[in-house]
């Protein structure tokens, strides 16, 4: 069990949500998508968590846009948690981002390319926060108990982790559902990441492709599964997105997918 704000995560509680856009486009713009997604938690009783990254540090070309940067980023990040009163969450690439950060975000996210450096861990882990770590693409399930215990030898056992799909062949990804499971036996809960699986990794040339007539069937599946939590990205117009659209799910349509998830989770408490 793992305390995220007022929520409770992993043994039986209700799903966390992490939702929000891929970047941090503009304050108005975020606050706009915040809003709605308070709107959306209060409706369906959701334990939601707002998402938003201030760099996107990874991005397959470098003439690509990134975001506002750290100092505006968490600007944003702080006005959307006054505004809204949700609890926020944003990656962190660089050891000297995690203190400023945890000011302001509830949850600090590790990015899978960056799940085994351990300096990063580790400054993310002596902050004190929730740490949620995605799953290297290049990793195996099991192999995330090396990071649990690398936040544990920090004095941090509030660890999240998040399964994101699986690297296979080229530009393409995979998901076993047995890596919920798996990770499970970590001890951490386990969040499954249903719009970044389906990315297609440099696919359009310049920039990653994806499918995101896919992200309901695994959040569907990941659920069944036993997931513990869901992270899924969302935008109002993905097509014009300047990161990650062809994977994000159109903030109109997310009402409706969670509330279908959500019956699986019900008929799935039902079992046990």
């Amino acid at each position: 069990m793992v305390e995220v704000a007022s929520y409770r995560v992993g043994e039986g509680s209700p799903l966390l949500w992490i939702c929000g856009p891929c970047v941090i486009e503009g304050r108005d713009f975020t606050l706009r998508i915040a809003e709605t997604l308070r709107t959306i938690a209060d409706t369906l009783k959701l334990q939601l968590v707002f998402k938003a990254s201030f760099d996107k540090a990874n991005r397959t070309s470098g003439k690509s846009f990134r975001g506002v940067g750290l100092e505006e980023g968490l600007k944003t990040l702080d006005a959307v948690r006054n505004a809204t009163g949700l609890p926020v969450t944003t990656d962190i690439h660089e050891c000297s981002q995690a203190a400023p950060a945890a000011e302001v975000c509830e949850v600090l996210q590790v990015p899978a390319f960056l799940a085994r450096q351990t300096d990063l861990l580790e400054a993310c882990g002596k902050t004190g926060r929730v740490v949620n770590v995605k799953k290297g693409q290049f990793m195996a399930p099991w192999d995330m108990k090396n990071v649990v215990a690398k936040l544990a030898e920090v004095g941090n056992r509030r660890t999240l982790l998040t399964e994101r799909g699986t690297t296979f062949g080229y530009g393409m990804l995979v998901n076993d559902m047995r890596a919920i499971p798996w990770m499970q036996e970590t001890g951490a809960p386990v969040i499954f990441d249903a719009t970044h699986s389906v990315q297609k990794p440099a696919a359009l040339g310049d920039k990653t492709g994806g499918d995101r007539t896919m992200v309901p069937v695994l959040a569907r599946a990941a659920i069944a599964a036993g997931c513990d939590g869901v992270f899924l990205e969302t935008h109002p117009n993905p097509d014009k997105a300047p990161s990650d659209g062809p994977n994000m799910i159109p903030l109109d349509q997310l009402s409706d997918l969670i509330r279908r998830c959500q019956r699986i989770r019900e008929a799935v408490a039902d079992l046990h």
